[in-house]
């Protein structure tokens, strides 16, 4: 597992600390390469490409990463960096945050993360801003689950109980008049932020993972016995997660099987599914 962490550390060093534009005021930008499921999937890949299993999992990752290195705005960091973007922050304190096209599931929950971060919102709220995102951009083929899905499957939602947590109270205290001040537990407080979705701390991030992998892996059976000659229709996100575990336990027959059944382009417009099925050919004819 120490060699994963080797990777982080040397994909971090190669990354630039800060980003600004260039008009006036000036901007931080946000850098997508340090968002953590992307640092994941660098990762991933990595191991891959060199014939490797992958030493830990999406949701092992993902709770690690946060005590190992630094987070700050969504983005990783190593020490030093996040000293050197401290100080940029603290002369240009406005982040903007990347535009993000939603073209598959990725990018949708990318986008939602990016959303929610900035302002924890109500489905009500979240559906038209989200609605207009789907369009040209999406890939021929590629489903994309329902919005109330991708909520339910990557967010937490506030349902009245308990204290405001704190990714909703810290906003609504600084955007809503009648909540500045107010504890946690106070009832104004609290019926602001009922029904309001919200990105989940980084433990509460590896259950929601966990659940999802699970989810993924279980649609990912309905292509495996799938009889037909071609998928026509399909998550990026299932074959993603169906592939690695293949890759895993050394099915390669099932990688290569659904792979055949693919449309040309799914396949050859993702690195990953791509990588996994030539390495998954390479170890057939080696007999491996």
């Amino acid at each position: 597992m120490d060699s994963a962490w080797d990777f982080v550390q040397t994909h971090l060093k190669q990354l630039p600390a800060v980003k600004v534009t260039s008009g006036y005021p000036q901007e931080l930008l946000n850098i997508v390469e340090r968002d953590p499921r992307r640092i994941y999937d660098r990762m991933a890949s990595w191991f891959i490409r060199h014939g490797t299993m992958v030493p830990i999992s999406t949701p092992e990752f993902l709770a690690e990463l946060p005590v190992r290195f630094r987070e700050m705005d969504g983005m990783v960091f190593l020490p030093d960096q996040l000293v050197e973007y401290e100080k940029a922050r603290s002369r240009i304190p406005q982040v903007k945050q990347a535009e993000l096209f939603v073209s598959d599931e990725r990018s949708a929950i990318d986008w939602l993360t990016n959303f929610l971060l900035k302002r924890p919102s109500t489905r009500s709220e979240i559906h038209p801003e989200y609605i207009p995102q789907i369009g040209s951009a999406k890939r021929k083929g590629e489903i994309i689950p329902e919005l109330d899905d991708l909520l339910e499957d990557n967010f937490l939602r506030y349902d009245g109980d308990g204290d405001v947590p704190n990714q909703i109270s810290n906003y609504l205290s600084k955007n809503f008049h009648d909540c500045r001040g107010l504890d946690k537990s106070h009832p104004v407080m609290r019926s602001r932020a009922k029904d309001r979705w919200y990105v989940p701390d980084p433990n509460k991030a590896q259950d929601l993972e966990k659940k999802r992998e699970k989810a993924l892996l279980k649609e990912f059976e309905t292509y495996k016995a799938f009889t037909g000659r071609k998928i026509k229709e399909s998550r990026l996100e299932v074959l993603r997660a169906g592939f690695r575990a293949a890759w895993a336990a050394k099915d390669y027959q099932t990688i290569i099987g659904i792979a055949n059944k693919l449309p040309e382009e799914t396949l050859q417009e993702d690195e990953k599914l791509l990588t996994l099925f030539d390495l998954a050919l390479t170890r057939t004819e080696d007999g491996l």
